[in-house]
């Protein structure tokens, strides 16, 4: 069970993140790779990126194991401005520091059992001591296998990822404006209970993580699943990752593509400019001055063509702009931007981009 506790400050002092963070995403979808649940949303991908991934990966697994603790260097807040500068967080991490996680790594790979000589976890040994010395040639070897992986696994993939998270901090900033922080905690997935003053999760191990006047970011995650990630170490800035939802029924693998040719008409333009920064259903009908069957129907539409992106809230649906969407929206899409077909298929499987780089 993890339990976080909030004073009053820290219930003021909650931020919602308005992007992926590129390294979570990265050290996350790594967990994803290798286990074989949720294959509707997962399944795919998992396929194309093993496609993809022809570099050692060996390094990855030794810091970055199936389950358990990894350490928190990996992950630093830097990762939300994208690839480059997380790596160069990274990069700097002190040697102290180093030696210090990655000795708490080890001490979690023996309780776990794992120390036959000819176990993964002899093997894990071997990566793990020069990284532990400090030196700067393996910490390279390390951010050059996160980056070559980044870009097979992640990249290809970050107009989805950026959707799903932008829907979702949608979502939580409405509940936030409805009824405040209270509000806004309760909104979280269902393995998260808000329980005034402590949000409880369901968790491998037993934490108790207090805020102190901190406060805590909410950091939505495209490739987290089951339940919330928080750092190890308690003086670390306050971080809770948590999944977004996915939808149960994602696009079929051979969808022929984005009907985009549906598009056209004033009708539909208006419907998707009212979208904007996100509303219900029934605030859709009525700001286009449309029926809610009508309204219903044009973001289906919408959705199907990967332009929006819909969230159940509450008893209602949230409809926000995908990436592509807005680009639409803007009159500012290119042919490059927007590539031969856009692989933003709306509902739950993640499926490649070919839209704008993550970093800019």
């Amino acid at each position: 069970m993890l339990r976080v506790h909030f004073s009053g400050v820290d219930l003021s002092r909650i931020r919602l993140s308005d992007r992926p963070d590129a390294l979570w995403e990265t050290v996350l979808s790594f967990h994803r790779l290798r286990d074989r649940r949720g294959v509707k949303v997962f399944g795919e991908w998992r396929r194309e990126s093993r496609t993809r991934l022809n570099g050692e990966t060996r390094i990855l697994a030794s810091v970055i194991p199936n389950r358990g603790y990894f350490p928190d260097f990996l992950t630093p807040r830097e990762g939300i401005r994208g690839m480059d500068t997380g790596l160069e967080a990274v990069r700097a991490t002190a040697p102290e520091r180093l030696r210090a996680e990655l000795a708490l790594l080890a001490a979690s790979h023996r309780l776990a059992g794992r120390t036959a000589p000819q176990s993964p976890a002899a093997s894990t040994r071997q990566c793990l001591a020069p990284l532990a010395g400090g030196r700067g040639e393996p910490l390279a070897r390390l951010t050059s296998a996160l980056r070559g992986y980044h870009r097979a696994a992640v990249e290809p993939y970050w107009p989805h990822i950026q959707a799903r998270v932008e829907a979702d901090r949608a979502a939580r900033g409405r509940a936030l404006l409805d009824g405040g922080a209270d509000e806004l905690l309760a909104s979280l997935p269902p393995m998260l209970r808000w329980r005034p003053p402590v949000l409880e999760a369901d968790y491998p191990v037993d934490r108790d993580l207090y805020l102190r006047g901190r406060g805590l970011l909410l950091q939505p995650s495209f490739f987290c699943r089951g339940t919330p990630v928080v750092y190890r170490d308690p003086h670390l800035p306050p971080v809770l990752v948590y999944p977004v939802t996915h939808a149960d029924a994602p696009v079929p693998a051979d969808d022929p593509g984005p009907p985009l040719g549906r598009l056209m008409g004033q009708t539909r333009s208006t419907v998707l400019g009212t979208i904007g920064s996100g509303c219900t259903t029934s605030e859709l009908a009525r700001r286009a001055g449309v029926s809610l069957a009508s309204a219903s129907q044009h973001a289906c539409v919408l959705r199907e063509a990967g332009l929006v992106v819909t969230l159940r809230h509450g008893n209602a649906v949230l409809h926000t702009l995908t990436p592509l969407g807005a680009a639409l929206l803007r009159g500012g899409a290119t042919a490059q931007a927007l590539g031969p077909r856009s692989d933003v298929t709306g509902a739950g499987a993640v499926r490649p981009g070919r839209g704008p780089s993550p970093h800019r």
